[in-house]
């Protein structure tokens, strides 16, 4: 603090379990730390205002009682991050909320997006609304599209951007003109909206029925707090506007009211209704502790600045802070501590990085690394912060800037297993109670224990605050006692496994193995935001703070090949540090529906040059929006006292493609070429830049930032001749490869500047509750502020795939590279390979680790295929799955997309093998999708990528996606009456997309063509994402193998298999063992069942009549099982005949779930296995026979037969609901969610998509944006779950109204067959499916299966099945 100031200023970070202050003082040494319990009801009231109080007492030396008030006249600011709004969200202890919506869509936000949280999870859990109760409101409007022509004569035209029509009096003129128009039938009225398009009113609110109604709700049920979202609010605001000056006039309480539009005016009605509510839910109870610690001072505070830290980074005024603005108002301190400290540190001015890698100052990147007890968190920064604006916290969507952190549940507390072979780490986390075993409250074995064992958590530097009176050290002994009980366990299951092992592994090498697993799963989600997403992560700095994260740091950074650690001098309280370097922030936003053309735009930028008359180009109405948007958010700033000169403005535009949904937000390129900047951005994300397509501006925002001050830098004392000094004690620490070694222990505040560490070593900063190991050969300095920089090693000389296969700007030109070289490879025939691993010990540690690093491979795969792809299907519902494969084509790691994909993507790979072999050559990528060839059905379009060493290819890898139309009877190729397969569209065998590194589009646009597709050039973009996505996995496959061997990475990818084959072995005997009680209890159908052999029975039908049979021969010793299909029906004419490969699906899928926890997901669960299937059957039918209905029905028939032969549940809703619809010019597709099936001790959940399906519904407002139709209905469809001791779950019901002439088609089973109950359960309510017509009035019954013209004005009604109930039903 600088002489000139007098005054105290305080950075508070209230955590939930503990509050740190970081407080600038008028006196030596300018600064004081303090950290207190969050909660300590017996001493204090509130944490921030007690770390206040001691602060001021010991820094002016009088006393300030507790039990007054205190005076605040020495406070020039308070700047505080909380976690108050996440503990809220995350506890459900917000304030009762009534949430308003549009007429038809009360359940909107209990659908979400259809999708279930944990595809595995029979007993699906989703998270619970925020609301109490719904009101619907009978209002609408539409989009008017242009291609409708002009606007009728007759309308009544209003323009929201030139009159304050939401405004009092502006709302009543609004109400006129509906009464005017609307009521007497005599025209029409349209709206310009903010966004610059058109809007057709159909309904306006009745206000005196909305008034009765809202006064009614808040009468009867209290509610204090109210969410509205109606349909296209974002840019027609008028009749939100309208249910607030209802309650103005209406309600005399003081009801908290949240509206849409005025948070977050950006398409998506899911998440903008979902954070109106979550706003509604949490501002009341922020507002109350706000009141509550402002009571604690005199005068409120009045004359102190108080600014609480938003989600997005930025500060604001404390009348300002919202609920939905504070989810991350605690993690964004620490952020913004290690962006302003780490990146513009002088150890951050190096000029190591390499081309490319350097941010806007030529500093190297940032990730923070946050680990905590039960999580870590992590974030980058490259001289800006990276903002998200539609986010999940608690199960809740929020769309809001936030910045950009990803979560892992992997901290301190997260617990240690040892399952099937493998080291398990979290996700169950001890948490504060009971804790660690070292906590002495009868905990459970965890991270810290493990940290405690080894060595690198010293007890003599924690306060003793353990065990059951809070008063005792950590407990060293119990923690090795529980290690070596787990060690003992271990030590068994390895000679089980192989009798030649001969040397048990000591407590050490075990802890040290789980140090080593977690390290790993805390390095996926780093990987996640830097190799991802195209950048190097060795080229980063790590930057750690909380409490653990100096444990691990030098461990994570090396095997994430970085090769510095930055550990702020205050990183135990970098949260509260960052408050004080943080920034006011406004962010100010407004819809936009400009439409940029590519291939006009500039050619009438150079018109206008040279004629004054031209009519100004589209981009510059943005640019005007962005000034008027720039004044309000200077104005704000101002009116803050923040000086004109401090304020700076960041404008972006929202910019995407025409036809795709995946945005990017632009920020202002120096040449003020936006949409040169979008081109670049996108091709440099993507890999490539779509052709002929328009740009659309989907919102202007700006965000403008500037302070008043911030807290000063401290500098240090040189040390002399560079020594730490001597170290207050040598420990004995042990370490990977060497054992214990002698560890001087350092105190980090006697650490002095320029002082050189050399490893090993520990520094303990106890105050901040912090320790850092720095490893052997890693050496440490600190800087002149102190602090903490570790250097780690290079420890190999291999390149980095960034330089070899993917420094290309083109998929193509990398595909020629697909080749490994330079790999350490001592042998690479088959014989010396497989010679090798009968000769290699597995270590269950490698295994460990290797089986993430494979499952993060295919994340990064499906991350790459989400980003690059163009379509609704793959990037927003999600329909694709990518997948590693071995040398012989055996699935390695499948990230869990859609379950159907599971086992047919692995028949896929094998055919192609058997049928191409030799001719494979490298650069060759090969597409297929027939069923004879491993598809599922035709529009599910797999390309299998090979990796080549010495003219042979040792993996494979793949992705499979399904398109939107490929051809064939109807538009969406989903045909409900196909025939044959011709019948359904496009069917290659083989086809080679690439050749030698060259992209055959030519040729596959004539394939495309000759089927009959109806958007090729969607198809052939989505294929080139595809490729992308393979050639992502190829690269870290290179890049794994160089690190490791190729030998050592195909040897393990076998141990991986065969631990997914134990632990489905495990479960086979365990059910084996609980079959005769099972049929006791009515669950399932037990034929035999001895001490040799267990043989379970499933029957179920089509809604054909057509038969799937099952018998299930199990033998309880060696864990073996065969699934016979024998007694199956004969191929069918029709579609719902079912490849092979989809059987093979969804037994793995179900053994998936009967496991009934993580497990590595590959061919191995499937090696105990025998599946048996009659030839001929619809099961197996004939080359030619039609199987789209396989995949989409009878998979989920499949599910249903096995699990009942289980007796595990009742049946689902058994069915996707597959709706497409389209002409000449539009296609789309759907499938729709219904009721899940209960089970043994839960409800089924409801409208969620169940089993082979988890894909997600298209948003309302997306939906009618992009097609001519409007959504009249989606709602649960109340009890048509299944009656029983737990309920089955609701289905739903969808309605479309159509406004132009389309084919609708529907694809659907369990209209005849309800879904089963079980265990006396009752069965679900069978689906119906209805056309509307309009012209004339009258409703027809589509029955399972249709597709019927539809015109304006027509609408299809889907009523989706409800789950079966569990056991009977108690009578009341």
């Amino acid at each position: 603090m600088s002489s000139s100031q007098s005054k105290l200023r305080f950075s508070i970070d209230r955590g939930g379990t503990f509050t740190d202050i970081y407080a600038e003082i008028p006196k030596p040494p300018g600064y004081k730390i303090l950290k207190l319990l969050s909660e300590d009801p017996d001493n204090y009231k509130d944490a921030p205002t007690e770390g206040i109080r001691r602060i001021l007492e010991d820094t002016l030396e009088r006393p300030f009682p507790k039990d007054q008030p205190l005076d605040c006249s020495q406070i020039e600011w308070i700047r505080m991050g909380t976690t108050i709004a996440t503990n809220a969200l995350l506890e459900r202890k917000g304030e009762h909320v009534l949430f308003i919506t549009t007429k038809g869509l009360g359940d909107i936000l209990k659908i979400g997006n259809q999708s279930r949280p944990k595809i595995f999870d029979l007993k699906v859990q989703k998270p619970q609304v925020l609301y109490v109760d719904t009101l619907e409101v009978d209002e609408r409007v539409r989009i008017w599209r242009p291609d409708e022509g002009e606007i009728p004569r007759d309308a009544v035209l209003l323009d929201l951007q030139e009159e304050d029509w939401c405004s009092s009096q502006g709302l009543s003129k609004y109400m006129e003109l509906v009464h005017n128009v609307l009521e007497t039938g005599k025209g029409s009225i349209y709206v310009k909206g903010l966004s610059g398009g058109y809007f057709q009113v159909l309904k306006a609110p009745h206000l005196p029925t909305l008034k009765s109604a809202v006064q009614e709700k808040i009468k009867q049920k209290g509610i204090p707090s109210i969410a509205v979202a109606f349909l296209h609010s974002y840019a027609f605001p008028l009749h939100e506007k309208l249910v607030e000056s209802v309650l103005v006039e209406s309600v005399e309480s003081a009801v908290h009211l949240s509206l849409s539009h005025e948070l977050m005016p950006m398409l998506k009605i899911v998440p903008r209704a979902s954070t109106s509510c979550v706003d509604a839910y949490l501002t009341p109870k922020i507002r109350k502790y706000i009141d509550d610690f402002c009571s604690g001072f005199q005068n409120q505070l009045r004359g102190v600045g108080v600014h609480f830290m938003q989600s997005d980074g930025g500060l604001c005024p404390v009348e300002q802070f919202s609920g939905y603005r504070a989810i991350l108002s605690g993690p964004a301190g620490g952020v913004v501590g290690y962006s302003m400290t780490c990146y513009y540190s002088d150890a951050n001015n190096d000029n190591d990085v390499i081309p490319g890698e350097k941010g806007t100052t030529g500093r190297r990147p940032v990730v923070g690394f946050d680990m905590g007890g039960t999580s870590t968190d992590v974030s980058r920064f490259d001289g800006s912060l990276e903002h998200v604006f539609e986010t999940e916290t608690a199960g809740v969507m929020v769309q809001a800037p936030q910045l950009d952190i990803h979560t892992v549940a992997a901290g301190g507390g997260s617990r240690l297993f040892f399952r099937s072979g493998l080291f398990v780490v979290g996700p169950e986390s001890s948490g504060a109670h009971p804790g660690p075993v070292c906590y002495r409250k009868g905990g459970y074995l965890s991270i810290t224990d493990a940290n405690v064992v080894l060595g690198r958590v010293l007890p003599d530097f924690f306060p003793e605050i353990f065990g059951p009176n809070e008063n005792e050290p950590l407990d060293v002994e119990s923690s090795r006692q529980a290690m070596k009980a787990l060690t003992t366990e271990i030590n068994a299951f390895r000679k089980q496994q192989d009798p030649q092992v001969s040397e048990d592994w000591s407590v050490e090498q075990v802890a040290m193995g789980f140090i080593r697993v977690a390290n790993e799963a805390m390095c996926r989600p780093i990987r996640s935001i830097t190799e991802a997403r195209g950048y190097d992560v060795s080229q980063h700095i790590l930057a750690v703070f909380g409490g653990a994260g100096g444990q691990h740091a030098c461990a994570v950074a090396r095997s994430l090949g970085m090769k510095r650690v930055f550990v702020h001098r205050f990183s135990g309280i970098l949260s509260a540090y960052g408050l004080g370097l943080a920034e006011d922030v406004v962010e100010v936003q407004e819809p936009c529906a400009i439409r940029l053309s590519i291939n006009n735009s500039e050619k009438t930028e150079t018109e206008e040059k040279n004629d004054d008359n031209q009519p100004e180009p589209p981009w510059k109405q943005a640019l005007e929006r962005l000034e008027i948007l720039s004044k309000r958010a200077t104005a704000e700033l101002e009116s803050r006292g923040i000086p004109l000169e401090n304020i700076q403005l960041d404008r972006f535009l929202h910019l995407r493609y025409q036809g795709t949904d995946f945005g990017l937000m632009i920020r202002e390129p120096q040449d003020g070429d936006y949409l040169s900047a979008f081109i670049r951005e996108y091709e440099s994300q993507h890999g490539f830049r779509i052709q002929s397509r328009d740009v659309f501006v989907d919102d202007v925002r700006v965000r403008g930032h500037g302070t008043t001050s911030r807290i000063q830098k401290h500098y240090l004392e040189e040390a002399k001749d560079r020594s730490p000094g001597q170290p207050c004690m040598i420990s004995s620490c042990y370490f990977e490869h060497i054992g214990y070694a002698p560890t001087p222990v350092y105190l980090y505040s006697a650490l002095k500047a320029k002082a050189e560490i050399q490893g090993p070593a520990i520094v303990v900063d106890p105050p901040g509750g912090v320790t850092v190991v720095i490893e052997p050969d890693c050496h440490a300095s600190v800087t002149s502020h102190g602090d903490l920089v570790i250097h780690i090693p290079t420890t190999t000389t291999t390149t980095s795939p960034k330089n070899n296969l993917a420094e290309k700007g083109d998929i193509e030109s990398q595909l020629k590279a697909t080749a490994i070289t330079n790999v350490n490879n001592n042998s690479s025939s088959r014989d010396a390979q497989e010679e090798d691993e009968r000769g290699q010990q597995v270590d269950p540690v490698q295994l460990s680790i290797l089986s993430h690093r494979f499952m993060s491979i295919a994340e990064q795969m499906g991350r790459t295929l989400q980003r690059t792809a163009i379509s609704t299907n793959i990037k927003e519902r999600l329909d694709f799955s990518c997948a590693l494969f071995d040398d012989r084509g055996g699935l390695v790691a499948n990230a869990p997309h859609v379950p159907v994909h599971l086992g047919s993507m692995q028949d896929a790979v094998r055919y192609q093998i058997r049928k191409l072999g030799k001719d494979w050559k490298p650069g060759d990528v090969i597409l297929s999708n027939h069923p004879v060839a491993g598809g599922s059905h035709l529009p599910d379009i797999t390309v299998i990528t090979p990796v080549f060493v010495d003219e042979n290819p040792v993996f494979f890898v793949a992705s499979r996606g399904h398109h939107a139309d490929i051809g064939g009877l109807t538009p969406g190729s989903m045909p409900p009456f196909s025939k044959t397969l011709a019948d359904e569209g496009l069917a290659l065998e083989s086809f080679l997309l690439v050749h030698r590194g060259e992209f055959r589009e030519e040729e596959m646009v004539q394939e495309l063509k000759k089927a009959g597709c109806r958007c090729i050039s969607d198809v052939i973009s989505d294929l080139r994402a595809q490729v992308a996505a393979n050639q992502k996995g190829i690269v870290l496959l290179v890049e794994l193998c160089r690190s490791l061997s190729l030998n050592t990475v195909q040897s393990y990818m076998r141990h991986i298999q065969t631990a997914a084959a134990w632990c489905v072995r495990d479960m086979l005997k365990k059910l084996a063992q609980q079959a005769l009680h099972y049929q006791q209890q009515d669950r399932l159908d037990v034929q035999v069942a001895t001490q040799d052999k267990v043989v379970l029975k499933g029957v179920d039908y089509m809604d054909d009549a057509s038969r799937i049979e099952l018998h299930v021969t199990i033998d309880p010793n060696q864990g073996n099982a065969i699934f016979d299909f024998t007694g199956s029906t004969p191929q069918i004419y029709g579609n719902t005949n079912a490849p092979p490969s989809v059987t093979a699906s969804a037994v793995i899928y179900c053994l998936r779930c009967l496991v009934d926890r993580e497990i590595p997901l590959n061919q191995g669960c499937l090696d105990p296995v025998t599946i048996i299937i009659p030839e001929g059957s619809l099961l197996k039918p004939s080359n030619d026979a039609a199987v789209v209905g396989g995949n989409v029905l009878t998979s989920q028939r499949l599910v249903d037969v096995v699990l009942r032969a289980f007796g595990a549940c009742a049946a689902s809703q058994g069915c996707m609901n597959n709706l497409t619809f389209g002409n000449a010019t539009v296609g789309y597709y759907e499938t729709i969610a219904g009721g899940a099936g209960a089970g043994p001790d839960w409800n089924g959940s409801s409208g969620v998509h169940t089993h082979m399906t988890n894909t997600r519904i298209t948003d309302a407002e997306v939906l009618e944006s992009r097609y001519p139709v409007l959504l009249l209905k989606f709602l649960l469809r109340e009890n048509s779950g299944g009656r029983g001791k737990y309920r089955g779950g609701d289905g739903v019901i969808r309605e479309i109204q159509f406004l132009a002439p389309m084919t609708a088609s529907i694809l659907s089973e369990r209209r005849v067959f309800p879904p089963w109950g079980c265990a006396g359960g009752e069965d679900g309510i069978r689906g119906e499916n209805y056309l509307i017509r309009h012209q004339p009035p009258q409703v027809v019954f589509l029955g399972g299966r249709n597709s019927v013209p539809v015109n304006p004005g027509d609408a299809i009604r889907i009523l989706t099945p409800g789950g079966g109930g569990f056991g009977a039903a108690t009578r009341r």
